[in-house]
């Protein structure tokens, strides 16, 4: 096995190495001039199983690029099988035809993968279900909400109310709320831009209680911090925010700073420097890819992987 990296987030292919006691691959990854991306891959693969860990964060195209690539470099090294690692998939938000004349980018993104040579996806919490159904290859997607669950379950944190932020949330939400014990509210809104809420309203009881609003995907903060003012305006106590790719644009910080958000809770799926004046709480995904690397590699199964408090996260 090999495993090897590009440059969205070395940090976390580094420790999903080290937690399988194992070290990266040396490749060299960097760019012409004219901001070509120039790829080598710096040692035998020849009939290796090779895992290439890329998330696709900003800037988006740049790090889709590399591990496009970088997929074609090992097949045409002769590898014997490729396995994209995406931790954060990105354009996953572009998944349907919600209006005339408008792409399906997220099935584009699945092609051109498997163009590049991937003979198996690994990823994480997809915005969508239904992009796995994009690849025709064998698509392994695991959840952070185990990783997550650990850390909420030592706060202990009473009189709890999981919310999600929209409707499209509601199933992760519930699988929360299965799993602490805890009650359920929707809050139901109605977009009016890529980073505007036009209008909001709570659907359950969040009068007086600990709220922990649970999200895939946040960029400009806009759904998490409306919701979060519009819970504070019906009675609800301490606001946590639960999100596995907290992708934070300048606009979603300065937004955080400014709201009753208390803390956020996200992973290290993408790359982050440290934000001042925001509490966010990364918790490391590493342990979980890597068994899920080992378990690929070993042909042995990953349903455990899904699992928290004896119940499936979906």
């Amino acid at each position: 096995m090999k495993i090897f990296s590009g440059n969205a987030n070395r940090t976390l292919a580094e420790a999903v190495a080290k937690s399988i006691g194992r070290e990266l691959g040396r490749c060299t990854v960097n760019s012409f001039p004219d901001g070509e991306t120039f790829v080598k891959i710096d040692e035998n693969v020849r009939g290796e199983d090779v895992f290439i860990i890329q998330p696709s964060s900003p800037p988006t195209n740049h790090h889709l690029m590399e591990l496009f690539i970088m997929t074609d470099a090992v097949r045409r090294a002769s590898a014997n099988r490729i396995t994209a690692v995406v931790p954060f998939y990105g354009y996953a938000r572009q998944d349907r035809k919600d209006q005339p004349r408008v792409p399906i980018t997220a099935k584009l993104v699945a092609n051109l993968i498997v163009s590049a040579g991937a003979n198996r996806v690994l990823t994480m919490d997809l915005h969508a279900q239904q992009i796995q159904g994009f690849f025709d290859i064998p698509v392994d997607h695991l959840y952070a909400a185990p990783v997550m669950y650990q850390y909420l379950k030592q706060k202990n944190i009473q009189n709890l109310v999981v919310v999600s932020p929209d409707v499209g949330g509601l199933k992760m939400a519930y699988a929360y709320a299965q799993s602490l014990s805890a009650g359920i509210a929707i809050v139901a809104k109605r977009r009016k831009s890529p980073t505007e809420i036009e209008s909001m309203a709570v659907i359950g009881e969040v009068r007086g209680k600990n709220i922990l609003m649970v999200d895939d995907l946040t960029e400009t903060c806009g759904t998490l911090t409306a919701a979060a003012d519009l819970l504070k305006k019906k009675g609800a106590k301490k606001i946590i925010a639960c999100v596995s790719h907290a992708i934070l644009g300048e606009l979603g910080i300065q937004r955080l700073r400014k709201s009753c958000i208390d803390e956020l809770i996200t992973t290290d799926t993408v790359h982050r420097p440290a934000i001042e004046g925001v509490k966010i709480t990364t918790l490391s995904v590493a342990g979980l890819l890597g068994e899920a690397i080992e378990r690929i590699h070993g042909n042995s199964s990953v349903t455990s992987l899904f699992e928290f408090k004896g119940g499936r996260t979906s």
